[in-house]
This record gives C-alpha cells, structure tokens and sequence, in this order.
C-alpha cells in the first residue's frame, strides 16, 4: 500500500482540535478539551462555540505552526492565560505577564466581598479612597474601580514591571484617571488616609512551594507567592502598618483556605477590629474562607 503524506495545509479544525486535545491529555493536563479550545480559537480569532460549529475548516500552514507552538507550551505546562497574554476576571479581560501574579476565580470573593461591604456601608456613591497593595495586573483594584464609578484607588507594587502592566490594564478599561500606582517595598512609602485596603498578599508556606501545580510553581513569580514559613510574614508586616492608614474604614484580605482564624487574630491583637463583630469572613467557590475583613473604628 503506497504512503499518503498528509500535509500541514490539509490539517483541518476538528483534527488540529483531536491531536491538541490527545497532546494535551497525554501531559497530564486537566480540561485538556477545553483548552485545546481555547488555544485554537485564540490562533483563529474564534469563538469555542465555531471550533466546535466548523470542523471541516482547513488551517493554514501558517496557522497551523502556530497551533503547534501554542500547545507545545501548554505540554510544558504553561497555563493558557500566560501563552494568550490575558486573563478574564470579574466579567472583564486584563493583561498579565511573568511580572504578575496570575489572577484566580478565588481572588473574585474579594472583590464581591469589597462591594457588599461598600453598599452596607452606604458608601457606593461615595467618593471611596481604595489602596492595593501588591497590586500586580491591577485585576482587584481595577475591578472595584469600574464597579464603584465615584471611587479612586492607589495600588503599589514592588515590581516596576507588573506596574506597567496594571497602569495599562487601567488604560484598557477607561478607569486610569482614577488611579494611582506606587512602587514600594513597605507600606512607609504610603502616604494618606484610605477608605479600604484590599490585598491578595504571598501567603503560600515555603515548605508548600515545590508541591504547588506546575502551572503555578513554573509561572508565577515566587515573590508574589511565597509567605514565608507559616504564610503569614507579609501578614505581620502589613498589619504593623494599618492604624495609620485605615481609620474608620475596612481593611479586607485574601488568605490560605486554612488562614482565616490566624489572620482574623492578627487583625483583633493589632487593635484594628474592635470587637469579633467587627470581623467577617467571606467564602470562595469552594466554600472555603478566603478573605477576611476587619472594621476599623475612630
């Protein structure tokens, strides 16, 4: 029987989709489908609903080599938001970078969290002061930025690069005027009195890091994840600082899934909740408690 060659020109959709989704498995790769999906809709500029509707559409061989270079990456366990350039976060779509933190689904409980407390406050149409601090992509500030119209923010970061990155986020989504951005490595740097201070600080164990998901270990920057020994320095740190910027205002925190009841003990020894009702705790997806918010009072 003689050899058919099949060349790169003749590679349709649904095959490019079976190989990518068949690469992708055998890498041990979860959503294997849904992000072969994703990669070759990026390539083509289309929806997952047309890779999937389309089949029979012929790739280029141009087109195909870029499917190709994208799922060689996504084998090496690069998440796919980090080979697009960008990441979907609350309803909206930020840049990322190897300067920023790749934001999670769970990093949105603090957001909703911040605007619950803002309209139980009655301070949605208040000129609200918000500070981030390491700010990263921006996502969380950025959000509650175009989520409270009247509010201006300050987030600080110590890398010079994740600020470019969240100063043009910022642009993207009309919001820039509004904000600030500081480099910093402590919070003396800080200057002025803030309504809210949100972070989603490093609170991963050193011991815990070599056991983080590939995606995470090989991708995120090690600054933006490793808390120290119990995942709690940067805690310690921060809190050392609150009184002084905070002041009849909440201060709201992303913490480990098992943090809670030690960072909720920072806040009450720091002075910086008065009583246990002036503590609340928030739950992610999951139902675990992923951010914690503390009630400081004049």
């Amino acid at each position: 029987m003689r050899d058919v060659t099949v060349t790169v020109a003749q590679l349709t959709l649904g095959a490019a989709l079976r190989q990518a989704t068949a690469q992708l498995r055998r890498a041990g790769v979860e959503n294997a489908g849904d992000d072969a999906r994703r990669l070759l809709g990026a390539v083509l500029a289309l929806s997952a609903a047309q890779v999937l509707a389309r089949p029979e559409r012929t790739l280029s061989p141009q087109e195909a080599e870029r499917v190709g270079r994208c799922v060689a990456r996504r084998v090496a366990r690069e998440p796919v938001s980090r080979i697009l350039g960008q990441r979907d976060f609350y309803g909206r779509s930020f840049a990322i970078s190897p300067a920023t933190l790749d934001p999670r689904p769970d990093s949105e409980t603090l957001v909703a969290a911040v605007l619950e407390l803002a309209a139980a406050e009655g301070w949605l149409a208040r000129p609200l002061r918000l500070l981030d601090v390491g700010t990263g992509s921006g996502c969380l500030l950025l959000t509650l930025l175009a989520e409270l119209p009247d509010a201006a923010g300050v987030g600080t970061d110590t890398s010079i690069a994740a600020l470019d990155v969240a100063r043009a986020n910022a642009q993207r989504l009309g919001v820039a005027d509004r904000a600030q951005w500081l480099a910093a490595d402590a919070l003396e740097a800080i200057r002025g009195k803030f309504d809210i201070l949100i972070s989603n600080p490093p609170y991963i164990p050193t011991h815990e890091m070599a056991g983080l998901d590939p995606e995470v270990r090989g991708y995120d920057p090690p600054s933006a994840l490793d808390g120290g020994a119990d995942g709690l320095r940067f805690f310690h740190r921060l809190l050392a600082r609150m009184g002084d910027i905070v002041v009849d205002g909440w201060t709201v925190l992303e913490v480990g899934h098992d943090q809670a009841d030690a960072v909720a003990a920072l806040l009450s020894s720091t002075g910086l909740a008065a009583s246990a009702g002036d503590i609340r705790f928030y739950r992610d997806v999951a139902g675990k408690r992923r951010c914690v918010a503390a009630r400081s009072r004049i």
